[in-house]
């Protein structure tokens, strides 16, 4: 009962360290931000599939009907932290910008027999921006015979976090269902300060700002068909039902004007504004011999139905509403394997895990009117035993990723990000004979 608690202090710790950003990306001005792919340290050497798969020694939070499958006698803890690199072109202009950033924490133990439970914190969203363009106004000065210059800065920062427990049944042998509950929260805040180098001419600047919070509710279920002694296939299945949160995006307008130090301000919001989309996924799993794991996944967020806010002026009238069209229906393609040859090997090279991984989203955002980038992204990972006296079954989880954001006239966007977890498997709940 002890090393129950001291673990949910770590996970208090981890929800207190968590950073708001961890992007650099443009693009995550849009929407809820860059949204996370939410997998742990195994599940992102194979660039995050995971609807199939189970493990007896990790936490698959892809799908809650996995926890099913956890060692009797064990408390698994895993954590992880990212380092990324990510390198800007917009018609040959390059800039490069590093992140690092606390990644997620979660834990999970059996309860009863073929019953696990998991918990933890996970990245929801990321939102982390700042830029500027300077431009004519094209028209002269009423007090100047030279064009004035008009500027924009655009900055942003923050996102959104889950903090969620969940359960994994089995039933009956081969066939396995979960599901987690989560509650999300973070702060967004979006900014246009807008200014010209005429102090005569009024500047109108926009604040945003969003508290989310809401809760998250997840099922999913597994069915593994034997295909003779070596080979198995699993079939895995999530669903979580898209709602309105409890979340009141608000729009500071502040027109004013240097030379009279005049301002007028303006606040808009909208009652529960933001929502989050019905979210289907499905995944097949291959494994042979229990070495060789196989998986591919396909996952469809319904944001197209979902309206954003939008400050608007039409016919001098000014307004804060939804407004649909900014965003399609998001879908996402992973590809992912993990070979180790078996863990009962003496070798610590047979021991590893190795994995790989693939994936594809399509344009899901609309910017200015035409399709936002899409994204290909590659992992490979290794899973390494740590072997020592008091422990041979924590694993050191290491990731290298590379994504790759792009979109006809807009800013391209390429990501190299490392991930360095551990997971901890400690033999807890054994009760020892004294002879």
């Amino acid at each position: 009962m002890k090393k129950i608690i001291i673990a949910a202090c770590l996970l208090a710790v981890s929800v207190s360290v968590f950073a708001q950003s961890g992007t650099n990306s443009p693009y995550s001005q849009f929407g809820l931000g860059l949204l996370s792919d939410q997998s742990t340290g195994f599940n992102r050497g194979m660039n995050g599939v995971g609807f199939g798969f189970h493990d007896h020694n990790q936490v698959n939070v892809k799908n809650p009907a996995s926890y099913s499958a956890l060692d009797s006698l064990t408390f698994i803890f895993d954590a992880a932290v990212g380092f990324q690199v990510t390198n800007f072109n917009e018609n040959g202009i390059k800039k490069n910008a590093k992140n690092a950033d606390f990644e997620y924490a979660v834990g999970a133990f059996r309860a009863a027999r073929h019953v696990g439970v998991a918990f933890g914190v996970l990245p929801y969203s990321n939102v982390g921006y700042n830029y500027s363009n300077t431009a004519n106004v094209n028209a002269f000065s009423s007090t100047q015979s030279v064009n004035p210059t008009y500027s924009n800065t655009y900055s942003g920062d923050g996102g959104a976090h889950e903090v969620f427990v969940g359960v994994g049944w089995q039933p009956v042998k081969n066939f396995s269902f979960g599901a987690n509950a989560g509650y999300l929260w973070g702060d967004i805040d979006r900014s246009v300060v807008n200014s010209y180098s005429d102090s005569y001419v009024n500047t109108l600047s926009k604040y945003y700002k969003m508290k989310v919070k809401g809760y998250r509710l997840t099922f999913g279920a597994q069915y593994t068909l034997p295909l003779g002694k070596k080979d198995a296939v699993t079939l895995g299945v999530v669903y979580e039902p898209g709602h309105k949160t409890h979340t009141d995006p608000e729009c500071l307008v502040v027109s004013s004007n240097s030379q009279t130090s005049v301002n007028d301000t303006a606040l808009y919001s909208i009652k529960n504004g933001i929502s989050l989309p019905d979210r289907f996924g499905a995944g097949l799993m291959w494994s042979h011999l229990n070495r060789l794991k196989i998986g591919f996944d396909y996952q469809l967020e319904k944001w197209g139905s979902i309206g954003m806010p939008q400050y608007q002026v039409t016919n001098n009238v000014a307004s804060y509403s939804l407004v649909g069209g900014t965003m399609k229906d998001r879908s996402r393609f992973t590809l992912g394997g993990d070979y180790c040859r078996g863990e009962r090997y003496r070798s610590l090279f047979s021991r590893i895990h190795y994995r790989a991984g693939l994936s594809y989203v399509p344009s899901y955002q609309t910017i200015n009117g035409v399709d936002g980038p899409k994204e290909v992204s590659a992992s490979v990972g290794f899973g390494i035993p740590i072997i020592n006296t008091y422990n041979n079954r924590s694993i050191l989880n290491i990731t290298a990723s590379w994504i790759n954001r792009s979109a006809t006239n807009l800013i391209k966007e390429n990501t190299f990000m490392f991930t360095l977890g551990l997971t901890f498997n400690e033999r807890w709940f054994a009760k020892f004979k004294v002879e």
